[in-house]
């Protein structure tokens, strides 16, 4: 194991220097340097329209999460109401509560609003049982005559210990569109179905769960992040590339109940044997292991493990370890630069997971509650897809130093990358979608069988936190996702370069 002493060779802390770093004139300093030359910007608007265009043509249905976010967003009180319901349904410890607070969230929707709107099938059918359950609590005074108001009967004679039964039986069909499997070997042999049709080229699987809270739950995850490792190994031909194959992403938090910065001393003695572990495992079979994103607030501490894990002599040789790097996050593009300088030293070529962020509400709200002097992330989405496309030409132009992968569902970001790639002269990257998203995006431009899908795998119950961060962060009307299928919207609102947003200002 290497020297602990021999850690931040590299000053990741220098990073803080603009975490909270002025927003409009980190832009000023973005736009002197703009990654898209006049020409390649228009010919990135030219090609965002035609896959836009393309893909309504094509009349491709929306994959289960387009569905479900465009139909319940945070722009109606109903997808609110099911945000609050699935982020706080499993934490309620009794039976009792938890028939309260369903009555409270369901009986506070027009569910009937939502019957027959959605082009999913299974969303009509989630919405028709919702509405069912929001009239069997609510009592109207005059039930509908039919077959529907005698399974209203029924279940209101039931009693609601049945309607909440019924409601978790629910989570539990929906929670299976939302990931690839319960176990790495059920999500692969979906996968191999979804790589056959073109849809996909390689996965990488995510163990669903949140940050540890006891031991007991890092020693959980850390055997099911040990067996999904093992899973995709034994499939995994050894000679190829660690890009050529399936991978496993790690939330480091998950490991251990007090991943934060302030416990760097305690989470190198006890975690980081753990995170070793994992990645010898990985660099054993020659896969990709990504360490995935998290909090501004322990970006440095990643950094510090990911650099440790580097100089080891076990891993030497080894070009499957990788990281995300959060392109709405101030420190994104000195990130970037660190991890070439990293390569540098001690040979690796990292995998590098570039990706928008996930965070972003609960990033704003911290730096409020904390007092700190500004956010450490863009508060625009121009700001954001702006700072991507910076990011995503420093990626490309250090090809011996990192394998780029572009993780987004955005036409424009897509038409750029292909078009940077071409004038960079690199072709070695992929693309990154999440499943249940993208399907029609990535079929448009051709490019299916050089996407990665990230994948998450396991049970209902380790779903909803899931559920909760991708309605946040894609569920509102101004998200890509809601309005790249809609005929209503026009195809340029669509594909707006974000770099005229941030040259206009606000």
């Amino acid at each position: 194991m290497a020297d602990t002493l021999a850690l931040d060779k590299i000053d990741w802390h220098s990073l803080d220097r603009i975490k909270f770093a002025d927003e409009e004139a980190l832009l000023e300093d973005l736009l002197k340097q703009v990654p898209l030359s006049d020409d390649l910007r228009q010919a990135t608007m030219r090609r965002a329209l035609e896959l836009v265009e393309t893909a309504r043509a094509r009349g491709r249905d929306k994959g289960m999460m387009e569905s479900f976010l465009e139909e319940f967003g945070l722009s109606n009180a109903e997808g609110l109401a099911l945000m609050c319901l699935a982020e706080a349904l499993l934490r309620v410890p009794d039976a009792e509560t938890r028939d309260e607070l369903i009555a409270e969230k369901i009986r506070s929707g027009d569910w009937s609003a939502h019957q027959g709107q959605s082009e999913s099938w299974l969303v009509n059918a989630s919405t028709w049982g919702l509405m069912l359950t929001g009239q069997v609590i609510g009592v109207p005074a005059s039930l509908k005559k039919g077959p529907a108001s005698f399974i209203q009967g029924l279940i209101r004679e039931s009693g609601e210990p049945v309607i909440r039964a019924a409601m978790m039986q629910a989570m539990r069909i929906m929670g299976e569109q939302f990931v690839l499997g319960r176990t790495v070997k059920d999500a692969q042999k979906r996968g191999r179905r979804m790589v056959k049709a073109g849809d996909a080229a390689h996965f990488s699987f995510d163990m669903l769960g949140e940050g540890a809270r006891t031991a007991d739950d890092a020693a959980r995850y850390l055997k099911a992040y040990q067996n999904a490792i093992d899973g995709v190994a034994a499939e995994k031909d050894k000679s190829t590339a660690p890009e050529q194959g399936n991978g496993v992403s790690v939330k480091l938090s998950a490991l251990h109940p007090r991943y934060e910065a302030v416990n760097r001393a305690r989470i190198m003695d006890e975690m980081y044997p753990s995170v070793l572990d994992l990645c010898e495992r990985a660099a054993k079979a020659n896969i990709n292991l990504c360490l995935d994103a998290e909090e501004a607030d322990r970006l440095v501490l990643s950094l510090q493990i990911l650099e440790r894990l580097a100089h080891e002599p076990s891993l030497k040789g080894w070009n499957g370890l990788g990281l995300a790097v959060q392109a709405y996050q101030k420190r994104a593009g000195e990130v970037i630069e660190r991890l070439k300088e990293l390569a540098v030293q001690t040979g690796h070529r990292f995998m590098v997971r570039l990706v928008k962020g996930a965070y972003w509400d609960s990033e704003i709200k911290h730096a409020h509650i904390e007092g700190y002097p500004n956010f450490p992330v863009f508060t625009t989405k121009a700001g954001t897809d702006f700072n991507y496309l910076a990011c995503a030409r420093q990626m490309l132009e250090a090809r011996d130093a990192i394998y780029p992968q572009f993780a987004t569902h955005n036409a424009h970001s897509v038409a750029a990358i292909e078009l940077l790639a071409e004038e960079v002269g690199n072709a070695a990257f992929e693309f990154q979608r999440l499943h249940g998203m993208g399907e029609a995006l990535y079929g448009a431009a051709g490019l299916g069988r050089r996407v990665r899908v990230y994948a998450p795998v396991g049970a209902h119950k380790d779903l909803l936190p899931y559920l909760v961060r991708r309605l946040l962060e894609n569920g509102a009307n101004t998200s890509f996702v809601h309005s790249f299928l809609d005929p209503d919207v026009p195809a340029e609102h669509v594909v707006a370069d974000p770099i005229v947003k941030v040259e206009v200002g606000p």
